[in-house]
């Protein structure tokens, strides 16, 4: 009777933690509902870009960025976003991008052309955040594999302030200057 009693007890024990394990979620601790400004050095350009979830793991993404000088990059997509952990996120995005500048993509209309990433999102402490992508961008005959890294401070919980490497992107090389506000 003694040894039935402990091997139920033991079984018992062991289905709890496995339970509680298994039962639990971890949610994402970003937002991805927000408006962004930017500045881009060397090219100087300027752009906004906004994000809007639209599933608890899914969000709408667009952007434009330009020199003013009769150019353009306008991205527009969907994305999504799963928790590694209570800290980090992986994220993918598959975008229609629509791009005119002197360089490649010269036409009245500018060049149609897909552009899918994957990236991760992850906190440094309860203010800094950090990031990086990698992905691929064709454009018309044009195929790049592109790339940014990021840190974002979070002064409020409604808005943020950041600086982004872009590589290999439409603009080549650049740093920008980013804030963002939470809505």
């Amino acid at each position: 009777m003694r040894k039935t009693l402990l091997a139920s007890g033991l079984i018992l024990a062991s289905i709890s933690p496995a339970h509680a394990a298994s039962s639990q979620s971890t949610m994402s601790n970003f937002s991805y509902d927000y408006a962004e400004a930017r500045i881009g050095i060397s090219p100087l350009t300027y752009g906004a870009g906004f994000s809007k979830s639209i599933h608890p793991n899914a969000h709408i993404i667009g952007s434009v960025d330009t020199e003013f000088d009769n150019d353009w990059d306008l991205a527009l997509g969907v994305g999504f976003h799963a928790p590694i952990n209570n800290w980090a996120d992986i994220t993918g995005e598959l975008k229609a991008r629509n791009v005119k500048n002197k360089s490649c993509f010269d036409s009245s209309a500018g060049k149609m052309g897909m552009e899918v990433n994957l990236g991760i999102r992850q906190w440094l402490g309860p203010q800094l955040e950090v990031g990086g992508q990698i992905g691929h961008l064709n454009i018309d005959s044009h195929e790049k594999t592109i790339g940014s890294i990021y840190g974002r401070f979070h002064a409020t919980e409604l808005f943020s302030i950041g600086v982004t490497g872009r590589f290999n992107d439409v603009y080549d090389d650049q740093i920008m200057i980013t804030t963002r506000f939470k809505f």
